[in-house]
């Protein structure tokens, strides 16, 4: 398979996922942007700005309107992390994890017939391995070039 093939088939996932990703959340209120922030938030460890843009793939100045937003919906709140206090920790509410959890169940719902038990982790270890291999170095902070991209904006 060449480069281009393989270019073309994850565009072509990708855009299929995002496409029934947002249907399954018509009417809720939450952006394709906000599931994948809210998804990130639900493992209840709380994340800096930073990690989430770099997880999410936005820039810095778009997550921080979309965090303000997610706060004013009383779905995530903002912490001082207490290892430094210089940063600040973005974590779900309460409710937020409420909303999460139901936003899950309708994302599962708009995704049948998806591999499933052993396939689903082959498929997640093979995509995490390529992700891996095209992730630009990181930087002596731990922090990949590609997350600071709109930093200065």
């Amino acid at each position: 398979m060449s480069v281009d093939d393989l270019a073309t088939l994850l565009t072509r996932a990708e855009r299929l996922a995002a496409r029934r990703l947002r249907t399954a959340l018509e009417g809720t209120g939450c952006t394709v942007d906000a599931w994948r922030v809210l998804s990130l938030l639900a493992d209840g460890e709380g994340h800096g700005m930073t990690a989430i843009a770099e997880r999410v793939l936005l820039p810095p100045p778009t997550l921080t309107r979309l965090v303000d937003q997610l706060v004013d919906d009383g779905w995530v709140h903002r912490r001082v992390d207490p290892l430094d206090r210089r940063r600040v920790l973005a974590a779900l509410t309460p409710r937020g994890l409420d909303h999460w959890r139901r936003l899950r169940d309708r994302v599962a719902d708009g995704f049948p017939g998806l591999p499933d038990g052993a396939d689903e982790e082959v498929l997640a270890a093979l995509l995490g391995r390529l992700i891996d291999r095209l992730e630009p170095p990181r930087s002596p902070d731990g922090v990949a070039p590609s997350a600071r991209l709109g930093a200065g904006s």
